[in-house]
């Protein structure tokens, strides 16, 4: 056992001078001084906040940490609940009890520890700003259990909980911004992300060469164009700090930030307003107001979009106390450079609006293909311009094995090259629907299509008169085997589904963003079709027709579609009448379905060993079946088809192997699925190979056949006309 010594001397006593000798368990002793020396660093070095309450949950004791935010001497503060100390403050944790006091009270009373209890509030040692905290409580108890009271550790989480939130505010706004291809509504979206979510008060201007969907150019004279204000928003509704009203020319003095960023494309952050700067005394009206609010930080931010400002957008802070910080700026940077990118978009639609009906009218459908999956009827009207055309289409697509494609769009704006891209898009959603790709896969390309009319556009006019490059698009496939829809949009307004027996239903599809924005991917979604329901499909220009409002337009759209047992022509007109005015200030474009499922009797399934023999079955089966069907002569072209298919799956592909035939009024479809993605491929054999002569006969019999893939492999089919009695 090792032992620590030390001698102290004593002072005189009356037998003299004495020393005193301690001696103890060396061990012991460091571990004592250890415990020590975390007292005393707890106490006064930890950079976590202790305070400790009693079991009257009110103050008794603090460590250092703690007691920096109470200012003052610390003994005014003892015997002080938690809630005295903060007023006004707020638990953050839904999962909590609304109070730090209750938290505490149920550690006092249960022993349960509580960790990361986000807390908001004004300490007393910074008032007018609030802080958040990470709190935790554990119960202090002597040896028997009996509890002494509680210790709370806290952290100030204040720069961490901000950035979050601004991460929060740039994900948010990544879905509201750009919903639409309109340049005021994106605008009014900016400002809405931006106040209160950053500013107390923002103001966009944009160029009027902008707003009249031109190129934004600069002067001979070096000054950029003229601005107008386009939107404004404040945390207040009389928006006291505006000196000009939207629609209304913007005059900005030399010198000011937003002179200097027009001029060179950069933000301007003024953490601290200075209320004598030259630019302020340039413009009275402006700085009274300012002083009047006791504004006292600005930011100005540029919105750009391919090299080119096309305008600004101004941030003042006077509610909240704090000033712009460099992280600010980086954050209404991300935002306006997303919130340019539609801007633009949306400026080169506006510029459109010059097209002619007539061309309109040839590019849409003269009426809907016969197809036995749905009934349809439609609507289509055009807008109420001196042009009078825009870019609404719809179709219906026969596919493959009975189904049936539905598709409504929308190219933005008017004019005649609106028109002609809708004419584009329309071709490629025929060409690309006959490739049978699901819905997202068929939007990713005509996603593709759209940025590539972009380019065309770009290189085409090389003096900036571009075309119109944007479109929005709802595809949907229904099988009436399934009796389910797949539905994907580019964003579109989602289908309604009128019910006979419930209310009509806004589908869930997934919101993609509008064709040629590329911010996202796109998505689809499968829903059941109930019998006797109602498919709509139709253009935002059907919902804010009457009165601009969406929400009051879906309102009337579920009216319209109720009962849907009607004809659909009459469904059509109530729409019409409920909806429409005599002159829409739109095109609205409406498509109708009333699904056709077929009846378990048109359709036989078998599964199919994954071995030779099968080939012999699946003619077999065939046989039987057109034979109960009723459809004898074709069963020589069928079983044929159904070999050829069979065969071609036993030997190229993986198994299971599934045939399916399904008849509909006019057509026989054979498909046989197995779980290989490879494609087949038609080709003439020479005269010495015995193989490569099966897809030829397949296609040679058939009225079309084709490939369609699926998540487990593909489906390869071919269809045959029935011949009528």
């Amino acid at each position: 056992m090792r032992v620590a010594v030390e001698c102290r001397s004593l002072p005189d006593t009356v037998d003299g001078p004495a020393t005193l000798l301690l001696l103890t368990d060396a061990e012991l002793l460091a571990e004592w001084q250890l415990q020590q020396a975390l007292l005393h660093g707890v106490a006064t070095q930890s950079p976590v906040g202790l305070t400790i309450y009693g079991t009257d949950l009110r103050v008794a004791w603090a460590n250092q940490a703690a007691r920096l935010e109470l200012p003052g001497p610390f003994a005014q503060y003892l015997g002080r609940s938690e809630d005295e100390l903060y007023p006004g403050s707020q638990v953050l944790s839904a999962r909590h009890p609304p109070s730090v006091t209750q938290i505490m009270r149920e550690v006092l009373d249960t022993g349960r520890t509580v960790v990361d209890v986000h807390y908001r509030g004004c300490p007393p040692s910074d008032p007018s700003r609030e802080h958040v905290w990470s709190l935790s409580y554990y119960r202090l108890q002597d040896e028997e259990g009996r509890p002494l009271g509680v210790c709370e550790e806290s952290v100030d989480v204040t720069d961490l909980h901000q950035a979050q939130r601004r991460l929060v505010l740039l994900n948010e706004a990544s879905a509201v911004i750009g919903s639409t291809l309109d340049l005021e509504l994106t605008v009014r979206e900016l400002a809405e992300v931006l106040v209160p979510g950053v500013a107390d008060f923002t103001a966009v201007d944009l160029m009027g060469d902008v707003l009249a969907g031109r190129e934004p150019h600069v002067t001979d004279a070096g000054r950029p164009g003229d601005l107008r204000r386009v939107v404004h928003r404040s945390v207040r509704e009389d928006v006291p700090e505006a000196v000009v009203v939207p629609g209304h020319e913007v005059d900005y003095p030399p010198g000011s930030p937003q002179w200097q960023c027009l001029s060179t494309g950069a933000p301007v952050l003024n953490a601290v307003l200075d209320p004598a700067s030259p630019w302020l005394l340039d413009a009275p009206a402006r700085s009274a107001r300012m002083h009047k609010l006791s504004i006292h930080s600005h930011m100005v931010v540029p919105l750009r979009a391919r090299g080119v400002t096309m305008g600004v957008a101004t941030l003042m802070r006077w509610r909240d106390p704090l000033a712009f910080a460099g992280e600010d700026l980086l954050l209404v940077e991300e935002l306006a450079a997303r919130a340019a990118v539609c801007i633009d978009n949306a400026r080169r639609f506006h510029r459109e609006h010059s097209s002619a009906l007539t061309l309109q009218r040839s590019l849409l459908p003269p009426k809907l293909p016969t197809q036995a999956a749905v009934e349809a009827a439609y609507r289509y009207l055009p807008a109420d311009t001196e042009a009078g055309v825009g870019g609404d289409w719809f179709d219906v697509l026969p596919l493959a094995c009975g189904r049936v494609g539905l598709v409504v769009g929308d190219v933005i704006g008017h004019g005649i090259r609106a028109a002609a891209t809708m004419g584009r898009l329309r071709t490629a959603v025929h060409t690309l629907a006959d490739l049978d790709p699901a819905p997202e896969e068929l939007l990713y390309h005509l996603d593709d299509l759209v940025n590539r009319l972009a380019e065309e556009a770009e290189q085409a006019n090389p003096s900036g008169v571009e075309g119109v490059v944007g479109a929005t698009c709802l595809y949907g496939v229904y099988d009436p085997v399934t009796r389910r829809a797949t539905f994907a949009r580019a964003g579109h307004p989602p289908p309604a589904l009128a019910h006979l027996d419930k209310p009509v239903e806004f589908l869930g599809i997934p919101a993609g963003p509008p064709l040629g924005m590329g911010w996202l991917p796109f998505e689809s979604a499968e829903v059941e079709i109930p019998q006797d329901s109602v498919l709509a499909l139709y253009t935002d220009g059907l919902l804010t027709a009457s009165d601009g409002d969406a929400d009051t337009g879906l309102e009337r759209l579920s009216f319209a579609l109720a009962h849907p047992d009607r004809p659909l022509e009459d469904i059509c007109g109530t729409v019409e009448r409920a909806l429409l005015p005599d002159r829409p200030r739109d095109d609205v474009a409406f498509l109708v379905a009333r699904p056709r499922p077929l009846p378990a009797e048109s359709v036989a399934a078998w599964d199919l060993a994954f071995h030779a023999t099968s080939v012999r079955r699946a003619r077999v089966l065939t046989g039987e079946c057109l034979d109960q069907w009723k459809l004898d002569e074709l069963a020589f072209s069928a079983e044929l088809i159904v070999s050829e298919l069979v065969t071609n799956a036993i030997r190229h592909a993986r198994g299971p192997v599934e045939l399916r035939l399904i008849r509909t009024e006019n057509r026989l479809a054979c498909a046989v699925a197995d779980h290989s993605s490879t494609a087949p491929h038609l080709r003439r054999a020479k005269a010495g190979e015995e193989g490569g002569r099966g897809l030829f006969l397949v296609a040679q019999f058939a009225l079309r056949w084709g490939t369609r893939y699926t998540p487990d492999g593909k489906i390869i089919w071919a269809e045959l006309p029935i011949p009528h009695p």
